[in-house]
């Protein structure tokens, strides 16, 4: 059912995936970008090691907690030391623009194209790098945006403010009581506004954006549509890789793209029209926005 494609191993006649996908880009007459965690990795937000270790020395050393995506499940004692850790990781990941250009490389890859990002990624890199709001959807929510731990009501709360402010006055990993934020219509604890269980309120923004997203499919059916996904892993492949791999399985004119750092897996019905690009997504974006060669 599926063929594995990399850099290293590739039948097209052209001298590389990269240069494969340039062309891909340069036919297509809409471009849909489907972004993972990969993406902001390859643009310097690493989760673990020395950049982890730089924000969350105190809590490695309290808790044993070895990357910021497990330190958002742990069942901290108090609110106060809760929201030190999220403000946090609030700040520097949705806050702060990311320190490697991929994102920044991306919009001026798409500038001028007809295009709409799809994401899993929750710290709005692509509005600080200049993309149009109306034409992101983030599937799986949003740093910046907090919501009823209940829920008791479908709305979501912008969280800037406070959380720069939780940032900039905790000691001793807690944040004052006075900023620990509960629901203005039930009382409770406010939580993050990300899937990660039933909770999870979509918004009337939420709902905006998916209409949006599906009115540009639905406009470009049929058309060179190429569907470019980035960094997108085994977690959660049913939001983007398998729709992607169905579109452009029902669409003779579209063309699939894929770049990551692990080999990628495409279905054998649409591998004449796939791009499986091996290698780190910011230097293959530098390579096309130079107009150079393969990355790897």
């Amino acid at each position: 059912m599926f063929s594995r494609t990399s850099t290293k191993a590739s039948t097209a006649v052209s001298s590389s995936p990269v240069d494969r996908l340039r062309e891909a880009l340069a036919a297509a007459d809409a471009v849909v970008v489907g972004a993972g965690s990969g993406l902001s990795a390859s643009a310097g937000l690493t989760y673990a090691g020395e950049r982890f270790e730089r924000y969350f020395r105190d809590f490695q050393e309290k808790y044993a907690i070895r990357d910021m995506y497990s330190g958002g499940f742990y069942p901290f004692g108090s609110l106060e030391e809760h929201w030190a850790w999220w403000s946090r990781q609030i700040v520097i990941n949705r806050y702060v623009r990311a320190p490697e250009p991929a994102y920044d490389d991306l919009r001026r890859l798409l500038e001028g194209r007809d295009c709409f990002v799809l994401t899993t990624n929750v710290d709005h890199q692509f509005q600080l790098a200049g993309f149009d709001r109306e034409r992101l959807f983030y599937t799986q929510g949003d740093y910046g945006l907090w919501q009823c731990s209940g829920p008791c009501h479908q709305a979501t709360y912008d969280n800037e403010e406070t959380v720069r402010r939780m940032f900039a006055e905790q000691r001793d990993m807690r944040v004052p009581s006075g900023l620990v934020p509960y629901c203005p219509k039930c009382g409770r604890p406010m939580a993050m506004n990300l899937r990660c269980d039933a909770t999870f309120v979509q918004d009337a923004g939420w709902y905006a954006a998916a209409r949006r997203y599906e009115d540009f499919l639905r406009r470009h059916r049929g058309r060179r549509v190429l569907f470019l996904e980035l960094g997108v892993g085994g977690n959660t492949p049913a939001i983007i890789k398998y729709p992607f791999w169905r579109m452009t399985a029902g669409n003779r004119a579209a063309a699939y793209a894929c770049v990551n750092q692990a080999p990628a897996c495409v279905p054998e019905d649409i591998r004449p029209r796939a791009i499986c690009v091996t290698g780190d997504i910011g230097a293959v974006l530098r390579d096309l926005c130079a107009g150079g060669g393969a990355a790897a």
